[in-house]
Order: structure tokens, then sequence, then C-alpha cells
């Protein structure tokens, strides 16, 4: 079950745990400690797009998509017991669904921990 963020509080504490930057939005992720048992603590999920995205109507238009994207993914990729903040960016509006889509999946799996992070190449040593 999916529940919703309200209190600003949330939001704050939110942002300063784990973020993952895409290029259709920005997810932050944060482990509850008042979660109680992982398997029973339901994930809870809050909605931002700021005003430099656009007016009113641009920012509810990006909010309902990635309200649309967070209900397909989330229920699948989202761990229990945790708080996940989705903010919106200008490329929102303009991604295609199925690739906002798989950056929800891509920034789900780097704030757990399982994405694929890039080395740098190793270089050779001049000696």
């Amino acid at each position: 079950m999916i529940e919703r963020l309200k209190q600003r509080a949330d939001y704050l504490k939110a942002a300063r745990a784990r973020r993952v930057a895409m290029p259709g939005l920005v997810l932050q992720m944060r482990k509850r400690s008042d979660a109680g048992t992982p398997g029973e603590a339901p994930l809870r999920v809050g909605f931002t797009v700021t005003r430099k995205v656009g007016n009113a109507v641009v920012r509810n238009r990006a909010k309902r998509r990635l309200r649309a994207a967070v209900a397909a993914i989330l229920p699948r990729y989202g761990l229990p017991g945790r708080d996940y903040v989705v903010i919106g960016r200008a490329g929102t509006l303009t991604r295609p669904f199925a690739l906002l889509q798989g950056d929800l999946e891509q920034a789900l799996a780097r704030v757990h921990g399982q994405g694929k992070r890039k080395r740098p190449p190793d270089r050779p040593s001049t000696g």
C-alpha cells in the first residue's frame, strides 16, 4: 500500500537522504526509523514541482505525469518503510512516458544501491 507524504518535515528529511537525478525527474529516498517492522510499514511518496518548470497549469500537468509513473512502477520496485519524494523537472513534460517510467526504475535501482555506477577508466601510469 502506498501512502502520501503530507508533512513538510517529511519532505525535508527525505531531502537530506539519498538522491538521484535523471533526465525526467529527481528521486529522493529515506529509510524511516519509525517504520517498525519493515514488512508491515507502508511506503510513502510525495511529489513536488517548482515554479522554475512553469506556471500552475504546467506544474499540475507534470505532477499528474509523475503520479501516473509512480502508480505503475513504485508498487513493483519500492521498498516498505521508505519515504520517496519525486521532483519534477523541465524534462518531465517533454519526455515520452515510457522513458519517464524507465527513469523512475533506474532511479529506484540506484537509490536502493543496485544501480550500475560508471567507473572512470584505468589510466596507464606514466613513469
